[in-house]
């Protein structure tokens, strides 16, 4: 149990496992001692800025999400990863560490013997969609030890497919076919991106907003993202009113002062997370050559969602809104209806809202960027629904998973389960023999979902 522990912790901890990466493949290559250990120590260290960032913004976005809540007196079940996930490893833990640790043996059998040349690389992610798979298969009735196998086979399969999914807006993003995508929210980035194509004909780029002579300040997206969030702040805190805010969130200071300070850390947030990217991206590229040179041809590495943010900061914040829009008025009509209320969680809405406004962008400019992630967040708001009842016992925790690949992978295993395990077993190994087929028939040249 103590050696699973240590493989869960060095497995989900993602810049222990890009530091490891960057070292295997400047080992390969034959690099200088001095540049494997620059390399690694620097890739290591850009994660760990990553991190910091994501963590200001968490710290940052923990009470915009209490105040919206007590504004307008809403209650209900809040999608968080995290949540479901502390309650999950305590009863699966040892089932998740297994299919984590084989699955991600499987992510690189699967990159070496079929087309879909993609390396995994979101630890935090790997080990939640472990864990939903464990508990998905554990749930329908199926043993242990076929839990463990074919939940490893599935994991290994998301690990690599979804990421083939993002791939083509990844090129138009980074202009080159280096670098993937890794998290697993992809169907909605996806979703923004071919709405993008839809409706964003002529539409300008984010980046490209003209502002007049005496706004020109907002150019800078540091600036902007941070009146943005001053101004949401102190309209919460004001519909809060002072007494709340500063007994049970602010310890006593001022509520004007504590919002204004909380809307700038935000900013800080996706300050650093922008510059921790920059410096991955600077060191793993060329350290993952290796990787690909001798391990897997062509391999990419699939990073974490910020890694896009760089490219359309201002998309980062007209996404994270539009889906924080879409998550409200998917609330009011599931309100309307008389549902299980599906409230939007603020920490999700921004990762992945902000992610899908960039692709959206990407295809379809402003209109692409607002309406694609208007779409995911109606997306957030509604696809829990549809995995819940399939959680077993974790389905009345309050919570659920809150990004799409983990409610489609989650909700494909779990139908198919109730038909029998053997019908589940299938469906792995089936869509399994689909890649290795498809790898020695289709052309290769056609790069879509490679």
């Amino acid at each position: 149990m103590i050696v699973l522990n240590f493989i869960q912790e060095i497995l989900s901890t993602p810049a222990v496992l890009v530091a490891v990466m960057a070292l295997i493949g400047l080992m390969l290559q034959k690099k200088p001692t001095s540049d494997v250990v620059r390399g690694t120590v620097k890739s290591f260290l850009g994660f760990i800025v990553l991190s910091a960032g994501a963590d200001v913004i968490v710290t940052s976005l923990i009470p915009f999400g209490d105040m919206f809540q007590t504004a307008f007196h809403t209650q209900g079940v809040v999608p968080n990863n995290e949540a479901i996930i502390a309650v999950a490893l305590r009863d699966y833990g040892q089932i998740t560490a297994l299919i984590m640790f084989f699955g991600m043996i499987a992510n690189i059998l699967i990159a070496r013997i079929t087309r879909f040349k993609y390396v995994f690389l979101t630890g935090h992610h790997t080990l939640y969609m472990a864990c939903m798979i464990g508990v998905i298969l554990l749930t329908i009735g199926m043993n242990p030890t076929m839990t463990v196998v074919v939940g490893s086979v599935a994991l290994g399969i998301v690990m690599v497919l979804f990421p083939a999914m993002a791939q083509p807006t990844m090129r138009i993003l980074t202009k080159t076919d280096d670098v993937a995508f890794g998290h697993f929210s992809t169907i909605g980035y996806w979703a923004s991106a071919m709405i993008g194509k839809l409706v964003g004909k002529n539409s300008k780029s984010t980046e490209e907003l003209n502002f007049p002579k005496s706004l020109a300040f907002l150019r800078d997206s540091s600036v902007s993202i941070s009146l943005t969030m001053v101004i949401f702040y102190i309209v919460l805190a004001l519909f809060c009113g002072p007494v709340y805010v500063q007994s049970n969130l602010s310890g006593g200071a001022n509520f004007i002062v504590f919002a204004i300070t909380k809307g700038i850390q935000f900013a800080a947030g996706v300050y650093i997370i922008l510059q921790g990217v920059r410096l991955i991206l600077a060191e793993i590229v060329p350290a993952f050559k290796g990787i690909s040179e001798k391990l897997i041809p062509n391999a990419r590495p699939a990073l974490d969602c910020p890694v896009v943010y760089p490219f359309a900061p201002n998309a980062v914040l007209i996404g994270f809104f539009s889906s924080f829009i879409g998550g409200i008025v998917g609330m009011l009509l599931l309100v309307i209806t008389k549902g299980i209320i599906i409230l939007p969680g603020v920490v999700p809405h921004f990762f992945c809202g902000a992610t899908a406004g960039v692709f959206g962008n990407a295809t379809g400019g402003v209109k692409g960027s607002v309406l694609g992630s208007f779409v995911n967040g109606l997306l957030l708001t509604f696809a829990p629904l549809l995995i819940m009842p399939l959680l077993g016992d974790l389905g009345y925790a309050g919570t659920t998973f809150s990004d799409l690949d983990f409610i489609a992978t989650g909700f494909a295993l779990g139908k198919a389960g109730q038909f029998g395990t053997v019908v589940a077993t299938a469906l792995v190994f089936g869509v399994l023999a689909i890649m290795i087929i498809a790898t020695y028939v289709k052309p290769k040249k056609n790069k879509e979902m490679q």
